[in-house]
């Protein structure tokens, strides 16, 4: 095989096209064989082989800069530079990264798990090789999904008035995570579909180049001819128009009209898009069917296709979901809003029940959000479903167009905490500490999928400003499901277990720690009081004065940055109150970027474990017992 011959770009250098397209086709069998194993992006994946194979081919990476925007379609990149070998570890604790990742090689020039950053890169690389002299290439890759996105037109923009010379690969597969959409999706199916510009052009150019020398001004003629041709069948020729040498649409799994594009890409002196046309999944034909389904995908069997799902209760965006679902039945003014996700944050029956009241806007978060301010002023509940991660790109407009107005917002924050396998640039870990400062915020996180309901139905009914609930991307605990809604009281926590050891505030899943590290002390003849503190802001003041007046030693458990958390809100309570007699502790995570992995090992890693808890509250007894006897 030739796969196996194949130790870095430079084994790449001397084969032929065929070869080329060989390759590719071991290299889709090599997926499509380990991610059964492991999980991953499957079909991102499928559909780049032949570009990627094309890229290394003719470029000399890592002198050359591969930039892929959000870094999740790099793993043929990562086959091609050394890391076939690791590919059994893929997303697994200490293990290879299924994004880009500097630190694992040095062909990993740019990290991203946020979309539409590959652009200002790429032209933050090349401004730094004009300015030191040098002569590399740099070359960006984004989807038509990404380019979408604010900081990619800003950066087309800026590329195009500075006429940098870079290639940016328009890498057009009609899908982001979910179908595209939008204004510019639209015009690329009119580039993707009108064969009638592609044949004139291509007949022009052969026309062209037939006659033996053009210069002065006849050479200046057939460039307005064809420049006309353009016009006159693509409108608008909004690329050029913007400073690019545009080539396309091309073929993406045609290695030799890719190497011919290319080869004509790297000649110019200036800024070039290459629209390449590819097929998500590609090879594949469960993923070709479903690219949506298979973008991410968990363990499955490959000649089936059956995905491997463990059976449990229904996940806390299934829940959501459904919530949602019960309460617009009842409340004409609440429409869902999501940032190209409507199926990770289960919003596909939502949408199939309220087609009219649910708002893809594609990946923009930020005009999503402040979308969600003019929706609510105008009268209506805006329920802006976003994972947590995603939504630390719309802070400015939560900070300015959303809580400065105090409108009535409901944010669903989906993936809160650790996520798992996607990692570090996934982790929905910063929330709490960008949202509880802000002024006008209400923030809530449930114990339980039934207390979820509760808080969808609170956060509906609640008419005075913007209002949170996040909640992780783990299975519900199977608990019983009130059959009627009932809202909870803004700002009141509810102890879940008595004692009088010491308190422990707990946040969401963290609950199920705390009541283990319960069971641990409780061998040891300690009773610890466990509250279930749902409301992140406000605080319920009157138990935190109440545990003051006892003098208990309280410690604070939360799945969320130690930093400005949970735990900070509660130290800030007690000094503006001036109590400064409570021992308190926080079991939050560490100013430190947790790796993927599983959630549990990544808990291990932050130290959110009942055995750690545990020994955080005995070590606090000593100190309670010398105050107790002044000593």
């Amino acid at each position: 095989m030739l796969l196996e011959q194949i130790r870095g770009p430079e084994s790449l250098k001397g084969l032929s096209p065929g070869q080329l397209e060989t390759l590719a086709e071991e290299i889709r069998g090599f997926l499509i064989e380990k991610l059964s194993a492991t999980g991953g992006h499957l079909a991102p994946n499928l559909g780049v082989v032949e570009l990627t194979l094309v890229m290394h081919y003719l470029f000399n990476s890592p002198r050359d800069k591969f930039i892929f925007d959000v870094g999740h379609q790099a793993y043929v990149h990562k086959m091609l530079t050394g890391r076939m070998d690791r590919f059994d570890t893929l997303r697994q604790y200490k293990g290879l990264c299924g994004f880009v990742k500097r630190a694992e090689s040095e062909h990993d020039v740019w990290e991203a798990g946020h979309s539409s950053t590959s652009l200002s890169a790429a032209m933050g690389m090349a401004l730094a090789r004009d300015l030191k002299g040098d002569d590399n290439k740099v070359v960006a890759v984004i989807g038509d999904g990404a380019l979408t996105g604010g900081m990619a037109l800003e950066a087309l923009n800026h590329i195009g008035h500075e006429k940098k010379k870079l290639i940016v690969v328009l890498n057009d597969n009609e899908m982001s995570i979910a179908p595209n959409v939008g204004a510019l999706h639209n015009y690329l199916g009119k580039i993707r579909s009108d064969r009638h510009y592609i044949k004139a052009k291509d007949e022009l150019q052969h026309l062209l180049n037939k006659i033996p020398a053009i210069g002065g001004k006849l050479a200046k003629t057939a460039e307005r001819v064809k420049d006309s041709v353009k016009y006159m069948v693509v409108p608008g020729m909004w690329f050029e128009e913007l400073g690019y040498t545009y080539f396309g649409p091309v073929d993406g799994h045609d290695i030799g009209k890719l190497i011919e594009t290319f080869n004509q890409a790297a000649s110019v002196d200036g800024p070039v898009l290459v629209h390449i046309l590819t097929l998500k999944g590609k090879g594949y034909s469960p993923a070709e069917a479903d690219s949506h389904k298979w973008h991410g995908i968990t363990p499955y069997k490959i000649e089936s296709g059956q995905v491997l799902k463990a059976v449990g209760p229904p996940m806390y965006t299934e829940v959501f979901g459904n919530t949602l679902i019960e309460l617009a039945e009842k409340d004409e003014r609440i429409v869902a809003v999501t940032p190209a996700m409507p199926g990770g944050s289960g919003l596909l029956k939502f949408a199939e029940r309220f087609p009219d009241r649910m708002i893809d806007v594609g990946i923009a978060e930020q005009h999503a959000a402040t979308m969600c301010a003019a929706l609510a002023m105008e009268g209506l509940k805006p329920v802006f479903a976003v994972y947590s991660t995603f939504l630390q790109r719309a802070y400015d407009q939560v900070v300015h167009d959303i809580c400065r107005q105090n409108v009535n917002v409901v944010f669903a924050i989906d993936r809160a905490g650790f996520v798992g396998p996607d990692g570090e640039t996934h982790h929905g870990v910063y929330d709490i500490a960008f949202l509880r400062h802000v002024p006008n915020m209400v923030l809530m996180m449930p114990k339980d999928e039934n207390e979820l309901r509760r808080m969808m139905k609170t956060a509906v009914d609640y008419d005075k400003g913007p209002i949170a609930v996040r909640y992780p991307r783990v299975n519900g605990l199977g608990v019983d499901i009130d059959a009627e809604l009932q809202p909870i009281p803004i700002g009141e926590w509810e102890t879940v277990q008595t004692g009088d050891t010491a308190a422990l505030l707990a946040v969401g899943p963290m609950l199920q720690v705390a009541a283990e590290a319960g069971e641990l002390l409780k061998r040891e003849g300690l009773s610890l009081r466990i509250v279930n503190a749902r409301f992140i802001k406000p605080l319920d003041e009157n138990m935190l004065l109440r545990l003051a007046d006892e003098r208990i030693p309280l410690v604070v458990l939360e799945e969320g940055a130690q930093l400005g958390g949970l735990g900070s809100a509660v130290l800030e309570f007690y000094s503006l109150h001036g109590i400064h007699h409570m021992d308190v502790r926080i079991v939050g995570i560490p100013d430190a970027f947790i790796e993927h992995g599983s959630i549990k090992e990544q808990r291990a890693e932050a130290g959110l474990t009942a055995d750690r808890v545990a020994s955080v509250v005995t070590q606090l007894l000593p100190r309670r017992k010398q105050r107790a006897t002044g000593q």
